[in-house]
């Protein structure tokens, strides 16, 4: 392979300059650029002019790179003479009818305002800073890079369309924009905060009608899992805004708001006005849907140690609107756990085996979100103890299906271990609804004498009183 050739173009400001210049040119070739200079290669009796303007127009010649200080600035320009020069030779004219990856300024030399002296021509391009010794050898394998055409960042191939774009591309929920505006004013604590998100939950609200499903002649449970599939690119917009407001949410009003978008969603995990026939999995998808956002959102805020935010939605109860006009009523948090009886269809007529196809997904699906599927875990535990020490309506449970992956260790869950801590204790026992440790016993003898019974999860069975650490509660200062 041929080395590759380059002209150093330059002016002849004074000694130091041109010795710089001396010195960058043998550093190139050292690093095996082939470097064409005047001082090297234009031989007495030479033609100055010819020799300058082959070098530039040659199309052989594949780069040109342009020392730039203040004096070659102002000759190119204009603004001085001295014929027979380079900053002749490259004119505009010249540049533009060349290639524009065949020139790069390296500038040598910035003005008192820390601004590079530049052609007016090479104004709006980019250049390589030599000027700043401390970044001198990171800026000098950028130059070698552009000589040897070798970027350091490759655009990536195009990869093939989301097939949950393909698939469902009229559905959109049209949030993006109100998202984005959400984000800033949180971030940056606007006072028109908790309106815009409240714009946002709305328009998400309407929009997931969109997502209700069509009964077709093929296996629904298909159906669901497509469904489920499109919804994607909005759960994780929709955990990065939870995400945002644990993190940068002055105003706990917003938390507030997130209750009240949780019940709008309400209506969707059930048949809507108007429809007397149906079956009680056609709207499964909803109810995975609506189920996984909640306990992200229990998640976030106990990942971001956001205790009461997360017990505000674990606490207060939710407005059920009725469909048939009959009396409205409320139920707690649990209203968000409710089977997915399709997703149990398809793990038997796919002769799956699984234990929870719920939690399988569940877990699939948390490689994306940033969030790691523990903390999940530890929001459906949460949830599931907060249900079995209150008292409750027969008609709703909390099944913690993600437990299904604990493994054969039931270490206490992160808010748990902190609790070990008597001050972190105080904090986090309204999560359980507890003033102290030993309120917590009754439930769990119940569980080690069998009076009452835990939901079969593995195939190994599993301890609430392991899973929150319950010898060490509130043990230490």
């Amino acid at each position: 392979m041929n080395p590759p050739k380059l002209f150093i173009s330059y002016s002849w400001s004074n000694p130091d300059h041109e010795k710089k210049v001396v010195d960058i040119a043998t550093e190139l070739r050292e690093s095996g650029v082939d470097v064409i200079l005047d001082k090297w290669d234009l031989k007495e009796g030479n033609d100055a002019i010819t020799f300058m303007e082959k070098m530039v127009t040659d199309p052989e010649l594949k780069k040109v790179a342009i020392i730039c200080d203040e004096k070659y600035a102002s000759k190119a320009d204009g603004r001085a003479g001295g014929v027979g020069t380079e900053t002749q030779i490259i004119s505009k004219e010249v540049y533009d009818n060349q290639g524009q990856d065949k020139f790069v300024a390296v500038v040598f030399e910035k003005d008192e305002h820390g601004k590079a002296y530049l052609p007016t021509y090479y104004k709006s391009r980019i250049y390589i800073d030599l000027s700043v010794e401390d970044k001198y050898s990171d800026n000098f394998d950028q130059l070698l890079r552009w000589i040897y055409d070798k970027p350091l960042y490759i655009k990536p191939k195009i990869g093939n369309t989301p097939s949950f774009l393909s698939e469902n591309p009229q559905k959109s929920l049209g949030t993006t924009a109100l998202f984005n505006r959400c984000i800033d004013a949180i971030k940056n604590d606007k006072p028109h905060a908790i309106g815009t998100v409240d714009e946002y939950f709305s328009k998400f609200t309407e929009g997931l009608e969109q997502f209700r499903i069509e009964k077709t002649a093929e296996a629904f449970d298909d159906d669901v899992m497509g469904s489920i599939d499109a919804f994607l690119p909005y759960r994780n917009q929709a955990i990065q805004l939870f995400t945002t407001i644990s993190k940068y949410a002055q105003n706990e009003n917003l938390t507030h708001h997130l209750h009240r978008f949780f019940e709008s969603l309400i209506p969707y995990m059930d048949r809507p006005k108007n429809v007397n026939q149906y079956m009680e999995w056609d709207y499964d998808n909803f109810r995975f849907i609506i189920h996984e956002l909640f306990l992200y959102s229990i998640a976030i805020f106990l990942k971001n140690d956001r205790i009461t935010q997360a017990n505000y939605l674990l606490q207060n109860q939710y407005y059920i609107p009725t469909n048939d006009g009959g009396k409205a009523s409320m139920a707690n948090f649990s209203i968000f756990w409710k089977d997915v009886r399709s997703l149990d269809y398809r793990n038997s007529r796919l002769q799956l085996n699984r234990i929870s196809l719920r939690a399988d997904l569940l877990k699939e699906r948390s490689a994306s979100t940033g969030i790691d599927f523990i903390h999940l875990m530890q929001a459906d535990f949460v949830a599931f103890m907060r249900f079995e020490i209150e008292p409750n309506d027969d008609y709703y449970y909390w099944l913690p299906e993600t437990l299904a992956y604990l493994g054969p260790f039931n270490n206490p869950f992160e808010i748990f271990s902190r609790s070990t801590s008597k001050s972190y204790f105080e904090k986090s026992k309204i999560l359980l609804n507890i003033e102290s440790v030993e309120d917590l016993e009754p439930l769990l003898n119940s569980y080690k004498d069998g009076s009452r019974q835990l939901p079969r999860l593995s195939y190994r069975g599993w301890s609430p009183s392991a899973l929150i650490g319950y010898e060490k509660l509130a043990t230490r200062p």
